[in-house]
């Protein structure tokens, strides 16, 4: 299925969570002078117009970054995030919001590379017509090759191809719309064979938290694949409706996290919910722990 875009959900909470911790998770890997390579599976339109088309249509802006972008009193981490955001916003009106390909292209350096997969067809040329003009606006219009690559391709397919990078350092974020049953399967199978791979490798994983049981076992699925250690950090800002429909509640997952993600998590997190509440029932969790043993690297096939 290729009905899902982006453009309808952009700057809600759920994004709020995902870019806030994605950031940090480059910030992190910035520390060492060694460059290390971003992997997009599921990259979108890479930068999405909240004032007119879907965003206007579902409105669920206004859930997420609209309640920060006046704020005064941001945690480190989430004013991080909103610094991101005004990037594209210099005029200091919220009308432009970030995708995962825009955040890494700001945060990363020269030395980093940044890969992209995309299958929806709209949302290609979108992202391929968005980052060329992100990177202009940034002065690197003639820096784009090598260091940002966007496929149109199906990213969980194209993954294997990437790893493990040359550097053998690298970020890995998988965000795949969760349309069909068929994508909670393809994550777990996915990343069970990237650690294979690249078993040192940071790996995100945000997913929706729903009521179908593919959702709910999810995480508890991805606690059992070989890592180092783990990460889980969910956020709600409201009780499940009656009729159980619409996204209340998201998470990411992390395998092999920074060793300083929980701290900022668990300092963080309580001000997030207060802030995007909108209801007595919101709140957060944060679980960590040992995965099973990372198993060693395997040499790549021509055949893989």
């Amino acid at each position: 299925m290729l009905s899902y875009r982006h453009a309808f959900h952009a700057g809600n909470h759920a994004d709020v969570l995902k870019h806030m911790v994605f950031i940090s998770l480059l910030r992190y890997l910035n520390q060492k002078d060694t460059a290390y390579m971003v992997i997009d599976t599921h990259a979108g339109a890479g930068a999405y117009q909240l004032d007119t088309g879907y965003a206007v249509k579902s409105g669920e802006a206004r859930s997420g970054i609209v309640r920060l972008w006046d704020r005064k009193d941001l945690p480190e981490m989430v004013a991080d995030y909103i610094e991101v955001v005004r990037g594209m916003n210099p005029d200091g009106k919220l009308r432009y919001y970030p995708g995962s390909p825009y955040c890494a292209d700001k945060v990363l350096r020269e030395q980093d590379r940044i890969r992209l997969f995309e299958l929806h067809p709209s949302d290609y040329r979108l992202l391929d017509e968005n980052f060329r003009k992100l990177q202009e606006a940034g002065g690197r219009s003639g820096g784009r090759g090598k260091r940002v690559m966007a496929q149109h391709e199906d990213g969980f397919n194209g993954l294997k191809s990437l790893l493990p990078p040359p550097s053998r350092r690298g970020l890995v974020l998988i965000d795949p719309p969760y349309e069909v049953k068929e994508d909670y399967r393809r994550v777990k199978t996915t990343l069970a064979d990237a650690l294979t791979r690249f078993p040192t490798g940071m790996y995100a994983v945000w997913y929706p938290v729903l009521q179908r049981m593919e959702s709910r076992e999810l995480p508890a699925k991805l606690k059992h694949l070989p890592c180092n250690q783990w990460l889980n950090v969910t956020l709600s800002v409201s009780g499940p409706t009656p009729d159980g429909f619409g996204l209340h509640s998201s998470g990411m997952f992390i395998l092999n996290p920074p060793w300083t993600l929980e701290a900022q998590l668990r300092e963080v997190m309580p001000w997030l919910v207060s802030a995007l509440a909108t209801d007595k029932e919101a709140g957060f969790t944060l679980q960590s722990g040992n995965g099973a043993p990372a198993r060693q690297a395997r040499p790549a096939r021509d055949d893989d």
